[in-house]
Formats: structure tokens, C-alpha cells, sequence
């Protein structure tokens, strides 16, 4: 039997999906993937998550704001929360911190995180974090506004240390495609860590194609080989790994059992 897997974060609806959205779906479905979250990051994008989760069962979607467009202000994304939030998005974000490129300025980044943990607290709903080269940071603005009751590090780049930090929190550590990487050292001894019921799983697709599609245009359906570098790290049968970080996605995105 094909193990079943779920992708808590890839951008399906992006136009650089292999195929097509359509398309990308149903090789997923092939692959044994029974569900994904597309993920917004900006105003364009999360009308676009929306429209693909509206169109393709088994497919949610996020609204958010990106630190890389943090200087559009969360005001843009503001009446597309309160229109579909809490029932028709699975989560806000993704939301957090970006210090490795700066895409927008620090304050504006650190404004716009702190605005959607408010928002999710305000709509009960998961916060979708993500962050680079910005720990201290991160878990700053998290302890000044409270991290979320379903807190998802996405695409996690940190070491044990982090995920010590992470954890303490209550959250879901999520890897991506990272994990297989030969000189991702420090996810993977973080992967090694990490309990199995606070793991979720990733491809993050259309960035970040796993071992062995280095240099690909990454998809839905290779979730699947992400589950397999974690079970391998975690010495795992991988069906174990399938059904446990599944059962992590339906508690920490309760839109994937409703």
C-alpha cells in the first residue's frame, strides 16, 4: 500500500508549478498525497491559494503576508482574513522574519509579524511562521504577542538549539526538502531531535526540490521523498513516518479533518 502523506506547504497555485496547478494536483493524488496547503504571501498569492483550494479538493489554502512584502503593510491582506477566516483558510501566514535578504526593512518585517499572530489569535487560527537569520528576533516578537495555540515553523533551517526553542513553545517543527540536503548538518541533526508527533512535512514547492531532484522545479507529489530522507535519518519505517507526521498535520491544521 502507498503511504499517504500530506504537504503542509507548497504554492501550488504558483505559475511555475511543473504542469500547471491542475496538473501538479493529480500527480500528487497519484503519489499518494492526501492533502496540500498552498500558502499566500501577499494579496496576489492568497487570492491565488484561494481560487486553487476553491477549484481542487483536498487543496487549502493560507492568506498572508511574507517578511519579504512586509512594506505592502498586513492592511492589504486585512479584508481577505475577515472575509474567509475562520472556515474557508486553513491557517495565516506565511508570516515572520527574513534577515538573509531584507526585503523589506527590519521594523516593517517585525510590524507585520506582530500583526498576524494578532490576527490569529483573533481568528483562532494556525500561524504559519517563517524565518531566516532571524531567531532571537522571531521568538521575541512570538513571547511579546503569544505564540498562537497551533504555532508551524515552516521550512525550518535551524539547529537543536532552535528546535529547543521552538518546542518549548508548543509548535510544529515543519521540514522541507532541506532535510536531504548533504550539507544541511544542522536540520538534520534537528530532524534526528525532533519528536515525531511535533513533526510535519513540506516541499515548499516550487523552491527547494528534494534528493534526487536537485535542480528541478520542485512539486506536491515529492513531498513523499522528504518523508523518506526523515524516516532514513530517524532510522523509521517510512509508513510510520507518513502516518504519524500526517496525523501531526490534521492536529495542527484542523481545516485538513473538517
Amino acid at each position: 500500500m502507498t503511504p499517504v502523506w500530506i504537504d503542509t506547504h507548497c504554492h501550488v497555485h504558483d505559475e511555475r508549478i511543473p504542469g500547471g496547478t491542475a496538473a501538479a494536483v493529480e500527480a500528487a493524488r497519484a503519489a499518494g498525497i492526501d492533502a496540500m496547503i498552498t500558502v499566500g504571501c501577499d494579496r496576489a498569492t492568497s487570492l491565488a491559494a484561494l481560487e486553487a483550494a476553491t477549484t481542487h479538493d483536498g487543496v487549502h489554502a493560507t492568506i498572508g503576508l511574507h517578511p519579504h512584502d512586509a512594506s505592502q503593510g498586513v492592511d492589504t491582506i486585512r479584508d481577505l482574513i475577515a472575509d474567509h477566516a475562520p472556515d474557508s483558510i486553513a491557517a495565516i501566514g506565511e508570516a515572520g522574519l527574513d534577515y538573509y535578504y531584507e526585503h523589506s526593512p527590519r521594523d516593517l518585517q517585525r510590524r507585520a509579524f506582530a500583526e498576524q499572530i494578532d490576527l490569529a489569535h483573533e481568528y483562532v487560527l494556525p500561524l504559519v511562521i517563517h524565518t531566516r537569520d532571524a531567531w532571537d528576533d522571531t521568538f521575541a516578537v512570538l513571547a511579546t504577542h503569544g505564540a498562537p495555540t497551533r504555532t508551524i515553523f515552516h521550512c525550518f533551517t535551524g539547529g537543536p538549539g532552535e528546535l529547543e526553542r521552538a518546542l518549548d513553545l508548543g509548535a510544529w517543527i515543519s521540514f522541507s526538502g532541506i532535510v536531504s540536503f548533504p550539507n544541511a548538518a544542522d536540520v538534520r541533526a534537528a530532524a534526528e531531535r525532533c519528536p515525531l508527533d511535533r513533526m510535519l512535512l513540506e516541499t515548499d514547492s516550487p523552491y527547494l526540490a528534494p534528493v534526487p531532484h536537485r535542480g528541478k522545479t520542485n512539486q506536491p507529489a515529492w513531498v513523499a521523498e522528504v518523508g523518506a530522507a526523515v524516516a532514513a535519518i530517524k532510522d523509521l519505517d517510512i509508513d510510520q513516518v507518513a502516518q504519524q507526521t500526517a496525523t501531526g498535520a490534521r492536529q495542527a491544521f484542523p481545516a485538513l479533518v473538517g
